[in-house]
């Protein structure tokens, strides 16, 4: 008899409520990754750092998450008095959030501190706070990549470019002179045009040349975190479209004309704002040359984009996870499921798939931190070859996990709704998947380093698997095609790049053995379309025994 009042049964057969965990600590690839490719940072001081972080993550900042997804961010666009004062106001787990993603300078390590190997730490917290909260991600992200562009413009005061390299997150309504941190967002999109920016008709009037401050007049169609200190921005100018700095606010604590229409309704993404905007002569500051907007710009969206592949990669880890610990304590038919062969099939799957994108995600930080003209050629053209790919997996990565976990895969008290829907955005932002297929061929017709850059890097393992030579072979193949074939197959080539690649990096970090199961089933004429089809040669016991330590 159960003595538990109002209770007729006994539970059992149900996994333990999830303790905290150190998701860094218990990610073997990231620990064996640092020893591997980490020589310059992989110090105490740094495992101490990653430690740190991870059991944040995986306990105090997964809780932070849930509430800042469950309590969406709200406009105020007017005070009591009806004053236009333009504000969102966040839960305040949003702002816990980033107060401690900032101090661990996840949103400005490499520039803050520009040693070797601090791209591929930053990597790795991002990866981790990913798994936590991944809306608030958005302005790290933003605020991480922006910085690139601001630093170059010397006639900006030079608060804009210290305080942006600060670990202070500072949410206070005021301009950015008078804050301790500061954050950016961007507005590029339009009504009208959505991805083709050039249609934009946003226009900018010149106020004063010395000073390259110009006013804004037209809307944007998606600005997130519009809370931000100052927004990277197009709009049209007399030589043509021009890349800008809008300050959220001016001297005096002055809104600057920047007015928020609406906060949009997102299938996901809830702690993050993404709103409508407008611009009444707002007051700007010019980045880069007049009419060389989209070349200024696309030095952020590159950073942007490679932060996509990254945050993708840590959603499929995290669903990985929840769907490996449900089956290792839930039983069927008197066996648990991480013993039952068709599941075991499904997890190994799972898991070769979350490693092979996390292993690519990490690539592009190497990249990074090398910067020589070879490594910067394979970042040009590998951010748009794993954005397009990892990002494409995601969902349905994460509906297949879900599975693993039958009906509690579909309960709100779960993390997994919350990835799920999480999952579309990052295919989305930053350029859909055809505008990541296109920008590789646009790469590989324009910068010819980018394919040499490329063919090195798939090449260095060839001779070492009959699949893989096979695979690499049909992607020269696909090039010399008729080119109006070869944008109607952009999609076909990307995804033979980025399996490929993915199978390279797999040969690099692991044995010969699961080298050889990830050729066979990615690499493959008849390469499975869902989870669980891998074949009985397969080392199961191997990769389901690398998921946690």
């Amino acid at each position: 008899m159960n003595n538990e009042r109002g209770c007729n049964h006994r539970v059992f057969n149900q996994p333990k409520t999830s303790e905290p965990t150190n998701i860094f600590a218990t990610d073997p690839l990231l620990s064996h990754y640092l020893q591997r490719f980490g020589d310059d940072i992989a110090g105490a001081d740094t495992i101490a750092t990653l430690n740190e972080y991870g059991e944040l993550a995986g306990s105090y900042l997964t809780d932070l998450g849930d509430s800042a997804n469950r309590h969406k961010p709200e406009t105020r666009i007017y005070d009591r008095y009806g004053h236009r004062i333009d504000q969102v106001d966040f839960h305040p787990a949003y702002h816990e959030l980033l107060t401690k993603a900032c101090q661990y300078g996840i949103h400005n390590l490499p520039w803050s501190n520009p040693e070797p190997g601090t791209h591929l730490l930053r990597a790795m917290l991002f990866y981790l706070h990913n798994q936590a909260d991944a809306g608030t991600a958005c302005p790290i992200t933003m605020t991480f990549a922006g910085y690139s562009v601001i630093e170059r413009e010397d006639h900006l005061d030079a608060f804009w470019r210290d305080k942006l390299l600060s670990t202070d997150y500072d949410p206070t309504a005021r301009h950015a002179s008078e804050k301790n941190g500061l954050m950016l967002g961007m507005a590029m999109t339009e009504k009208q045009g959505g991805t083709d920016i050039r249609a934009n008709t946003t226009e900018a009037t010149l106020l004063d040349n010395g000073a390259a401050t110009w006013q804004l007049n037209g809307h944007k169609w998606f600005c997130s975190a519009p809370m931000s200190d100052g927004f990277l921005t197009l709009a049209q100018t007399d030589a043509g479209l021009s890349c800008f700095l809008a300050p959220k606010w001016l001297p005096g604590d002055t809104p600057n004309g920047i007015l928020i229409q609406r906060l949009k309704d997102k299938l996901g993404n809830h702690s993050n704002a993404s709103s409508e905007i407008e611009y009444h002569d707002c007051l700007a500051y010019l980045l880069g040359e007049p009419g060389k907007g989209i070349r200024t710009i696309m030095q952020m969206v590159g950073l942007t984009r490679y932060d996509c592949a990254l945050g993708s990669a840590a959603l499929m880890r995290q669903a990985m996870v929840q769907a490996w610990r449900h089956c290792t304590q839930r039983s069927v038919m008197g066996k648990l499921l991480i013993n039952q062969p068709l599941m075991q099939n499904v997890l190994a799957d799972l898991a070769l798939e979350s490693d092979a994108a996390t292993l690519l995600a990490l690539r592009l930080s190497r990249c990074l931190d090398s910067g020589t003209a070879e490594e910067m050629a394979l970042f040009r053209i590998g951010t748009a070859v794993a954005k397009y790919w990892i990002c494409k997996q995601a969902p349905a990565f994460i509906n297949e996990a879900a599975e693993c976990m039958g009906g509690a895969g579909y309960v709100e008290e779960f993390i997994l709704p919350r990835l799920y829907r999480e999952a579309p955005v990052n295919s989305l932002w930053e350029g859909s998947g055809n505008v990541q297929c296109l920008d590789v061929l646009r790469a590989m017709n324009k910068e010819p380093e980018c394919v040499d850059a490329l063919t090195n890097e798939l090449k260095s393992v060839q001779g070492s698997n009959t699949r893989y030579d096979q695979h690499l072979a049909k992607i020269p193949i696909m090039l010399k095609g008729d080119p109006g074939e070869l944008e109607f197959s952009a999609r076909t080539l990307t995804a033979a790049i980025a399996q490929c690649w993915q199978a390279k990096l797999m040969m690099e970090f692991y044995n010969d053995d699961i080298f050889a199961d990830f050729c066979r089933s990615r690499l493959s004429d008849h390469h499975a379309r869902n989870y669980g089809q891998l074949d009985a040669k397969t080392h199961i016991d191997a990769i389901l025994n690398a998921v946690v330590v």
